[in-house]
């Protein structure tokens, strides 16, 4: 016997994203009733996570739908809201979502005239596009936003497929986001920098030697904030610093690379705020300064 509030939902787009929250949707006994995929990948991944599923038109899916899960990439999201709109095919009482962390709900006004529900649903996770992505929803957040009236709806939602949901202000969106990509994507780029210069020096597999110790700094971090900090920028070690700079400076070519841009500024900051947590002494942080302006930076 199928749950009350079952939903019928059709899914916009089968990227890593939208055919995980489709399958944790189906998980929770509500029917999907459609799903669009337009290139190889989307459909194979479609075929995987949400078996049996049809893959339709946008606008059928729209058409079929109860609740529809847009998961577009941010830019193209605006035009396919309006695209619809124009077209008439949003419903009354219909209950539209989308997984963009940038945006609220205000990017779908559009639907609003015909009568249907924005909600703005944002996994804080990164995705794989496989099942094991359903096993992370499980210690997952959502950036939700709603009207007041509607956040009930969005925040159950979330709870169906395994998550927390967290309220997210309209004006806070951008900002949310920001604080997210932040730590997520440029901690890539950190491990993929300190990876160079292992390899650089000889460690085959700097992995192994970086793993355990970022492992480490990302579990402390969280626990206990930024009372964590170690290192010479926080000890003022002035000298190692510079030291770090000028090694930095000649592995890059002269400072034009991207790997010495990058440690500045993250020293620059780690400094500021290290200063400003009282850990630092004022000559300490000149010092600090000196050695990280340059003029070849």
């Amino acid at each position: 016997m199928a749950k009350p509030g079952r939903l019928g939902v059709g899914i916009i787009g089968a990227g890593k994203v939208g055919a995980v929250l489709g399958a944790a949707l189906r998980s929770a006994e509500h029917a999907v009733v459609g799903v669009s995929a337009v290139s190889d990948a989307s459909r194979e991944r479609a075929e995987t996570l949400l078996p049996g599923v049809p893959v339709l038109e946008v606008q059928e899916i729209v058409e079929r739908a109860e609740l529809v899960l847009l998961a577009v990439p941010d830019d193209a999201l605006p035009g396919l809201v309006d695209g619809l709109a124009k077209l008439g095919a949003w419903q009354p009482g219909q209950l539209v979502a989308h997984t963009s962390g940038r945006f609220g709900v205000g990017v779908l006004h559009p639907i609003r005239a015909a009568g249907a529900v924005p909600l703005a649903l944002h996994p804080a996770m990164t995705f794989t596009g496989m099942s094991l992505d359903l096993t992370r929803l499980l210690d997952c957040t959502f950036g939700v936003t709603a009207d007041a009236a509607m956040l009930p709806i969005a925040q159950a939602l979330v709870v169906e497929m395994g998550a927390e949901p967290v309220a997210i202000a309209e004006a806070d969106r951008t900002l949310y986001h920001a604080a997210l990509a932040h730590g997520s994507n440029h901690l890539v780029t950190l491990v993929a920098q300190s990876s160079q210069l292992l390899r650089e020096v000889g460690v085959e597999q700097p992995e192994r030697m970086l793993g355990p110790l970022l492992r480490a700094t990302l579990e402390n971090a969280l626990a206990s904030g930024e009372s964590a900090l170690t290192g010479p920028v926080a000890r003022g070690d002035v000298g190692t610093v510079e030291a770090h700079a000028q090694a930095l400076r000649e592995y890059d070519g002269g400072g034009h690379g991207d790997v010495l841009a990058a440690y500045l500024a993250m020293a620059r900051a780690t400094a500021r705020r290290a200063e400003g947590r009282g850990l630092l002494k004022a000559d300490q942080l000149e010092g600090l300064n000196r050695a990280l302006d340059t003029e070849e930076d």
